[in-house]
């Protein structure tokens, strides 16, 4: 079954903003934490932010503090990245990802499809 579905990609100058959506059902709408993460063409998938459900407790990546934003909306089961100020280096297939331990570790247990955030310089 369907569990993470990511929306909002797309092509953006830089220094422009998207707010990335991820739709959680299933197993992903009961887990402990959510997260985004990206990779970019070449590089390893890195952590660019987290949140959990229930006090919704946030930390951001240092690439990313004071421009990206995560957020949730629990009634919805919805997780949000707004992101602002987009950098070409913010060029990446964002994934959405769901976790059951309650520990800060990168390891998420149900991953989505992504979503491809494309910055023009």
């Amino acid at each position: 079954q369907v569990q993470l579905v990511e929306s909002g990609g797309g092509l953006v100058q830089a220094g422009g903003s998207l707010r990335l959506s991820c739709a959680a059902s299933g197993r992903a709408s009961s887990a402990y934490g959510m997260a985004w993460f990206r990779q970019a063409p070449g590089k390893e998938r890195e952590f660019v932010a987290r949140i959990t459900w229930s006090v919704g407790a946030t930390a951001h990546a240092d690439s990313v503090k004071g421009r990206f934003s995560i957020s949730r909306d629990n009634a919805k089961k919805m997780v949000y990245l707004q992101m602002n100020s987009l950098k070409p280096e913010d060029t990446a297939v964002y994934y959405c990802a769901a976790k059951f331990s309650a520990t800060t570790s990168y390891d998420y247990d149900i991953w989505g499809q992504g979503t491809q955030v494309t910055v023009s310089s």
